[in-house]
């Protein structure tokens, strides 16, 4: 069966291959027997909904659906709504963060058969049995490109029996989480660990937007400090869309960019007023 993709708006993840499209159906078509039109954020899905009416137009089976409408996600195909070398070796995760959608949309962790690609979108990967996670490694050592752990571990998770692993693999990036003040401890710890990676392939995602703006370059500063590069993630609600003021999206933007981090750690960062819209 033929299956064109639609995805509403082009992201890091999007697959390239002709039959992903992103947007409006194209003045030239493919055949094809069905269409899927695949929403990530909940925010995107009006824009979903009116390219599943504009598909329709030219293809009798369309579908709608994906993660922001709670879509069954029990197993994974290589390449067909992630870009090839993605990989996804379990799904969902035991831990109830406040701010995260995973537990309500995918339920608890269970691991699914290991495919192949480098680039590792678990949501807790550390989570999963520590068989599965050496069938993980040995799949990754397999592949063509150094293997990046972008859907984060869970710092508080890290072992010497992990680092011992991982210092055999080529590693580009492994991406770590300091959400919370409370967060910061786990996280040196964990990167004391994998100190032998070096600052350059240790990442950190840092959620900003539920806290002061004071509060939350203190963390960024704090993660940086550690011995890791910070990523900075404004906070958005499944709800709503929060439209934060310059003064977050300044904040945002540099800290996910090493060359500003390093500039900016050297002197003194002035803050101003924060002002937050939210869009109903």
């Amino acid at each position: 069966m033929t299956t064109i993709r639609v995805f509403p708006r082009r992201t890091s993840m999007t697959p390239t291959d002709p039959l992903a499209v992103v947007g409006d159906p194209p003045l030239w078509r493919p055949e094809a027997d069905r269409v899927l039109v695949s929403c990530a954020f909940t925010w995107d899905k009006p824009e979903a909904e009116r390219l599943a009416e504009a598909w329709r137009l030219y293809y009798p089976d369309v579908q709608l659906g994906g993660p922001a409408y709670g879509s069954p996600c029990d197993a994974f195909t290589p390449g067909e709504f992630v870009k090839h070398g993605v990989t996804f070796t379990s799904r969902g995760c035991n831990n109830h963060c406040p701010w995260c959608l995973v537990p309500d949309r995918e339920g608890k962790l269970r691991e699914l058969p290991i495919m192949p690609g480098w680039i590792v979108q678990d949501n807790n990967l550390l989570q999963c049995s520590w068989e599965h996670q050496v069938g993980v490694f040995r799949m990754l050592a397999q592949q063509p490109h150094a293997a990046i752990f972008s859907g984060g571990f869970q710092s508080s998770l890290v072992t010497h029996l992990l680092a011992g692993e991982l210092a055999r693999l080529r590693v580009k990036a492994v991406f770590l989480a300091a959400d919370t003040d409370g967060a910061l401890e786990s996280l040196r710890r964990a990167v004391s660990l994998l100190s032998f990676l070096g600052r350059e392939k240790l990442r950190c995602y840092v959620m900003i937007g539920r806290e002061s703006l004071e509060a939350a370059e203190a963390r960024l500063r704090a993660v940086w400090q550690s011995g890791c590069i910070p990523f900075a993630q404004l906070y958005q609600p499944p709800d709503k869309f929060i439209r934060y003021d310059k003064a977050w999206r300044d904040l945002a933007r540099t800290w996910s960019r090493p060359a500003a981090m390093r500039a900016l750690t050297a002197g003194t960062m002035h803050t101003t007023a924060v002002r937050v819209e939210v869009l109903e």
